[in-house]
């Protein structure tokens, strides 16, 4: 179909309408300590994300990478600035 058809049968409003698909969202609401909101605060400077959503979407999904790998049995190992290897152990 060319685009002089596609105008004549259907407009492009019309067409996007059919295809987008409303998102559905949850609202969540938590509080923090000063400390957490502190480092909330420094890691949107350091990502320089734009809102505190931004980082909390963007640390669940590390969070849910990291925990896959473990899942499948990795390792995280980290190489200090001198070359030493060691593993990697947060709270897991």
């Amino acid at each position: 179909m060319n685009i002089a058809t596609f105008t004549r049968s259907r407009t492009y409003e019309e067409a996007v309408s059919e295809k987008v698909q409303p998102i559905s969202k949850s609202r969540v609401q938590f509080d923090l300590t000063p400390r957490a909101m502190a480092l909330l605060t420094e890691l949107k400077s350091k990502t320089d994300a734009a809102t505190y959503a931004e980082v909390f979407k963007n640390a669940m999904k590390l969070y849910d990478g990291i925990i896959s790998e473990i899942e499948r049995g990795s390792e995280f190992l980290i190489r200090d600035k001198d070359g030493k290897v060691s593993e990697f152990r947060m709270f897991l």
